[in-house]
């Protein structure tokens, strides 16, 4: 009976990994490397949600296999601690049923708890950001140009983010938060949504890999992670152009690497997943400790 039950469960896990993966042709290389075309900014993907400039759908994105994801079913953002009351009530119109916090205890405590719905569950997954939060209070706090320079400039901030996404493939309590959040989104029997601070690190990371999980292409995922960009670009330059404005930074465009999604920062996550553990399927069943059930449930959720 339990060699029957391997064998099914080993029948599944290659079902889903023949569906959201393309065949070996696909991966055939080219002299000119793959560059992710950036999606539609609509009022469709992107969610009319005040007190958020980086709330979006995950529908409309094609898979391999010529089907695509669900609209209105699964959501990111960034932090909900900062909703007006028109917030609260817009994202209450989404009809969700839960939301994930992947933000730290210490991110809660200073920015506050999710201002919520009434009726929607609150479900915390902490995913470490390295002390990065921390880090960024204190070297703008510390209002000294000379040490700003020496924490952030000749390519240091850069190479801290790659840190902070290599730290989501090699520390445990990561992978399991993160596998855990898969698990939720899979067995939700309504929409959901899942954010950090600013909703573009590991709100981005869980989101290329739950989007790859299902069959959508890599290079589309990219597009999804780097919409960040656009979204999130007046905000961030109003915020440097406070902290200039009231002395914190006299060069506030160092932190334009923290600010930023770029593709050398996800490679860092996804070479690495790969390098560990021999294979994205790989991570995300020996990584992520997700069953082929749980696979098959989550494409069968978000893919139509």
């Amino acid at each position: 009976m339990r060699s029957l039950t391997r064998a099914i469960s080993a029948s599944a896990l290659a079902l889903v990994l023949v569906t959201a993966f393309p065949p070996a042709s696909a991966h055939a290389t080219t002299s000119v490397p793959e560059r992710p075309a950036r999606p539609t900014i609509s009022h469709q993907r992107v969610l009319a949600v005040p007190g958020t400039v980086n709330a979006r759908d995950f529908g409309g994105y094609s898979t391999y296999d010529g089907k695509s994801t669900r609209w209105r079913v699964l959501y990111r953002s960034e932090t909900l601690s900062a909703l007006s009351p028109d917030g609260v009530t817009a994202l209450g119109n989404l009809g969700l049923s839960k939301v994930i916090d992947l933000r730290t205890p210490t991110e809660i405590q200073y920015d506050g708890a999710d201002r919520l719905p009434a009726g929607v569950a609150a479900d915390p997954h902490s995913v470490d950001d390295t002390g990065l939060y921390l880090f960024m209070r204190q070297v703008i706090g510390s209002k000294d140009s000379a040490y700003q320079e020496a924490q952030l400039g000749d390519g240091k901030a850069e190479e801290r983010m790659r840190r902070l996404y290599q730290g989501f493939v090699t520390d445990p309590a990561n992978r399991a938060a993160l596998g855990a959040a898969i698990r939720d989104v899979a067995e939700a029997t309504g929409p959901m949504l899942f954010h950090c601070s600013a909703g573009k690190d590991r709100t981005g990371v869980l989101a290329d890999t739950i989007l790859r999980a299902v069959g959508v292409p890599a290079a589309t995922a990219e597009s999804d992670y780097l919409l960040s960009n656009d979204l999130r670009a007046p905000s961030d330059k109003a915020l440097r152009d406070q902290l200039k404005a009231a002395g914190y930074m006299h060069d506030p465009d160092l932190l334009i690497p923290l600010q930023e999604v770029r593709s050398d920062y996800l490679a860092a996550f996804r070479d690495l997943a790969v390098h560990n553990y021999g294979s994205f399927g790989s991570f995300l069943t020996s990584g992520l400790g997700l069953d082929a059930t749980t696979l098959l449930r989550l494409r069968s959720r978000l893919v139509s």
